[in-house]
């Protein structure tokens, strides 16, 4: 009888506890955004569901054979091209160091969107692709997921997940259309800076000029980049009824890869989940090498460089500029670097082509972080409570660092206008200037008082869908009202009318009440 209970209780326990492994399809971006699916991809392998991952044939960091998943390959189409992507940074760094005029301005967006236009015709060429093959289609349809997780910078995941009826939640911060709160959850120009603006939630009124007319730039990228592509392609797949704007604000769930530490304050949505830091962990103890070298730093400590996936080395002067300065402090540095040795290297510097960042920055020896901007990076700085000297140079990390800086835990030296100096002064100021490592603590305790962890609860709300088919009950309806009905203009202009109507037959009675009144008397004189 004891024995049967105790068998009961455990069976109980097991059935609470655990969760069916479901079957999960994944659209992911390659390069550095894969970085950030991996991660969840890891934790769902890990509680026991089935997951397959839609990759290209040429793609950098997405592999064909991996325990964590299975894989949809497509062939030769819609990976990223490691060279080509080293000879495109190298251009945009390039007219960022040629100085900031308009021109040299104008010259950056526009390689920029070209870039972007072109993996998104690699995309769509992907996706073509994917619907021809009937066999593929025949694989997804038997299969039966019960949710497609996607990253919404790719058109794939919200297309395919509308084609065959499947629950979707994205992975986000940025989609096609720019930044992700803009595309579900109201966002007035008047207090919410559009990314890229470098601009806060406090804004003169010229600040709010800006801020529209940065708002309207990337509608205009978004009219060229995006539009053309995937607008006749859902057409031709889903009729004149679908448009591919809203398969993606009809998502279930989106995972948010920022947080409130981040983030300005701003209205948001019952569906976006916030989990930024879901990629950092508590460090773990270096390699001996490594932790010898950190620990001949002494009371000085260690700086810590990397400028991410997509950014090994710059140009040379730059890097000469870089080590030298590096060689004049008592600090040791580690720099993740690849390229050829500079010739100011100090014996302090150490050269890696790889380095554990995460152990790194949680090392109580680590004062700085040198880094780019990367969305991954300054995560990982603020879960650590590590300063940052911001060395910003395409994409979003200009924007990232601001808002870094606008909270008192980065400064930013500009590319265009770095050499020795400036940078060996910037690097004194945030290892010297209390205020930097204070304000990044700080933010670091608030990003780590939550009830729940970040990663724990995007696992969650993923679960949560594929148990409940979905979150219909979290999306809002406004996408599919019109801008003369989310605007209320029908209303007003109603309400205006018929104040108008009002008014005027309120007129016309107390003139005709007048002119009754005014005869009766002319007849009585």
């Amino acid at each position: 009888m004891h024995l049967s209970a105790t068998l009961g209780l455990l069976s109980l326990l097991c059935a609470l506890s655990g969760t069916d492994g479901g079957k999960v399809l994944v659209f992911p971006l390659d390069g550095s955004h894969w970085v950030n699916m991996k991660v969840l991809i890891e934790e769902l392998h890990r509680k026991g569901h089935n997951v397959t991952v839609v990759r290209a044939s040429n793609s950098w960091y997405i592999k064909e054979e991996s325990p964590l998943y299975n894989s949809i390959t497509i062939p030769n189409v819609g990976g990223f091209d490691e060279k080509f992507f080293s000879l495109l940074i190298g251009r945009l760094l390039k007219i960022r160091r040629d100085g900031s005029s308009i021109w040299n301005r104008l010259q950056l967006e526009y390689e920029i969107i070209m870039q972007f236009k072109g993996m998104h015709e690699d995309m769509l060429q992907m996706l073509e692709g994917m619907t021809e093959d009937k066999e593929i289609m025949k694989s997804i349809q038997d299969a039966k997921y019960d949710v497609v997780l996607a990253d919404p910078a790719s058109g794939g995941g919200a297309i395919f997940a509308h084609m065959f009826n499947i629950p979707l939640v994205f992975n986000v911060r940025w989609t096609i259309h720019g930044e992700g709160h803009f595309a579900i959850a109201p966002s007035p120009l008047s207090y919410i800076p559009v990314p890229g603006g470098e601009l806060t939630d406090k804004m003169s009124f010229f600040q709010r000029v800006r801020n529209v007319l940065t708002y309207l730039f990337t509608r205009f990228q978004v009219a060229v980049v995006a539009d053309p592509i995937y607008t006749p392609f859902c057409l031709k797949l889903f009729g004149p009824g679908v448009n591919y704007f809203s398969l993606f604000q009809n998502a279930d769930i989106w995972l948010m890869r920022n947080d409130f530490t981040f983030e300005f304050p701003r209205p948001t949505m019952p569906n976006i989940v916030y989990m930024g830091g879901f990629q950092c962990k508590p460090a773990k103890p270096l390699p001996a090498d490594l932790e010898d070298f950190v620990q001949s730093s002494g009371e000085h400590g260690v700086i810590v460089m990397s400028l991410g996936t997509l950014i090994s080395q710059l140009p040379q002067d730059v890097t000469d500029d870089i080590a030298g300065a590096f060689a004049q402090l008592p600090q040791k540095v580690i720099w993740r670097y690849t390229g050829s040795r500079p010739a100011t290297l100090g014996n302090n510097t150490l050269l890696v082509d790889w380095l554990p960042q995460n152990d790194l920055l949680g090392h109580p020896q680590t004062k700085v972080f040198v880094a780019h901007g990367g969305t991954n990076g300054v995560q990982e700085a603020i879960y650590h409570g590590v300063p940052i000297l911001g060395l910003p140079l395409v994409f979003d990390q200009p924007d990232n660092l601001f808002r870094m800086e606008a909270k008192g835990t980065a400064k930013i030296v500009d590319i265009a206008t770095l050499d020795r100096t400036v940078f060996l002064e910037a690097l004194k100021e945030v290892l010297h200037n209390p205020s930097y490592r204070e304000n990044m603590q700080r933010l670091s305790r608030l990003h780590h008082d939550q009830p729940m962890k970040p990663l724990d609860q995007a696992i969650f709300w993923i679960e949560y869908v594929m148990r409940n088919r979905g979150a219909p009950h979290l999306r809002t309806e406004s996408f599919r009202m019109s801008w003369i009905q989310y605007y209320s203009i029908d209303v007003i202009l109603t309400l205006m009318a018929t104040l108008f109507i009002f008014a005027f037959l309120f007129v016309y009675a107390i003139r005709y009440l007048f002119r009754v009144l005014f005869k009766k008397k002319v007849k009585r004189a």
